[in-house]
């Protein structure tokens, strides 16, 4: 009996270690850096292949509207806007649902993000179903990957990463320039930030590369990232969990 009790307990000791070690590389900031890829990726399909939509950048739309408001321009107007409602009822959802919620990761952080992770699938599933080849339809997936940022985009905030949104890069720059040799020369946080801005670009790339191939497998990628992240949140970032 003490043997077998022995034996059980040497084969999960190395499982406990690997667990430690896992749990000491999954942060919170990486985390987000993954979902700030996510983003890139997001926004890319928007431009690219739903009539000039910022998924996750509401400032390039609110720009967008406004230069569409003189008339004449040929820039859009039904999916800026319906993109800028789904993102705001996004991320006041997920306000509401955080409201109470303890800081840091919990389960309410898991199943919002896994939320959005589930929205992107669908979004994906719905491009190669239905296609973007109306504007009803290019319409309606811009506002499920909005509504899906814009719940991610308040969940990060809820996080509180600093420098790190997971939607725009905008502060991020303005803090890696100010804190810069050129500027304040702090030195503060300039890999982190750094980091995002490269991630944003890389998801950029990465999307504008599979639209090449089909806009729903780029958004299916976004997914993938968002619902991988969401597990190693949930596992190894939640207070009280021990792998």
């Amino acid at each position: 009996m003490n043997a077998s009790v022995s034996a059980r307990a040497r084969i999960r000791a190395p499982a406990r270690i690997r667990g430690r070690l896992v749990r000491g590389r999954v942060t919170p900031l990486g985390l987000m850096l993954a979902l700030t890829f996510a983003t890139g990726v997001v926004d890319a399909v928007g431009y690219l292949r739903l009539d000039q939509v910022f998924a996750g950048n509401m400032t390039g739309n609110v720009v967008i509207l406004g230069m569409a408001a003189i008339g004449g321009t040929g820039l859009p107007v039904l999916g800026p806007v319906v993109a800028l409602v789904a993102f705001v009822a996004g991320a006041a959802v997920a306000g509401r649902v955080l409201r109470t919620a303890a800081p840091g990761w919990t389960g309410r952080c898991t199943g919002l993000l896994g939320g959005v992770g589930l929205v992107l699938a669908a979004t994906a599933l719905g491009l190669a179903v239905i296609g973007t080849g109306t504007p009803a339809a290019r319409a309606s997936m811009a506002a499920s990957l909005a509504l899906a940022m814009g719940v991610q985009a308040a969940t990060a905030r809820h996080l509180g990463v600093k420098d790190v949104t997971t939607v725009v890069v905008t502060s991020t720059l303005t803090g890696l320039a100010a804190d810069s040799r050129l500027g304040a020369a702090r030195g503060q946080g300039a890999l982190r930030r750094g980091t995002a801005v490269a991630l944003i670009i890389a998801g950029a790339v990465t999307g504008a590369a599979l639209c090449q191939v089909h806009e729903g497998l780029a958004v299916a990628l976004a997914a993938l990232v968002v619902l991988t992240a969401t597990g190693l949140g949930h596992a190894y970032t939640r207070p009280g969990n021990s792998p």
